[in-house]
């Protein structure tokens, strides 16, 4: 396992609460994407397109925090309490199926194992404990 992070999900103000934790922890972000920025983006409705699809800012070593603007108008709602996943970063494709297998047991899968836009292999479940999960490896970035 390389690392673990802490995913968060708000209602519209990811933005807001991304550079409140930036003047808390300082550094850079690593990303910072508006859902307007990623192919289909221009078939959402205005208010949504520049809501925020993702954004990372490295707190300490290997660890982030990550977070989105969940969007109603594609069905989904924060609840308090519950807007996070635990993010794990792991070695190999082999070690995700291991892991996602082993947590999604009586549980949930949200989102299937599945090769993603953005370079990784990923997938979304919740375990029998209601705690929700994020396992991702990257795929290795080729030199050009």
């Amino acid at each position: 396992m390389l690392s673990t992070n802490f995913y968060l999900h708000f209602m519209g103000n990811t933005q807001e609460a991304m550079n409140f934790y930036k003047t808390v922890f300082g550094g850079e972000f690593e990303s910072f994407i508006r859902y307007s920025d990623v192919a289909g983006g221009e078939k959402m409705a205005a208010h949504d397109q520049q809501k925020i699809m993702h954004a990372s800012l490295p707190i300490a070593g290997n660890q982030m925090i990550m977070a989105t603007d969940t969007l109603e108008s594609m069905g989904s709602n924060v609840v308090f309490g519950t807007n996070y996943h635990i993010c794990l970063e792991a070695e190999s494709e082999a070690e995700v199926d291991k892991i996602f297998t082993a947590l999604s047991a009586g549980g949930a899968v949200e989102a299937p194992l599945n090769k993603t836009f953005w370079g990784a292999y990923f997938g979304m479940c919740k375990d029998k404990f209601a705690v929700q999960w994020m396992i991702n490896y990257t795929y290795p970035k080729t030199k050009k």
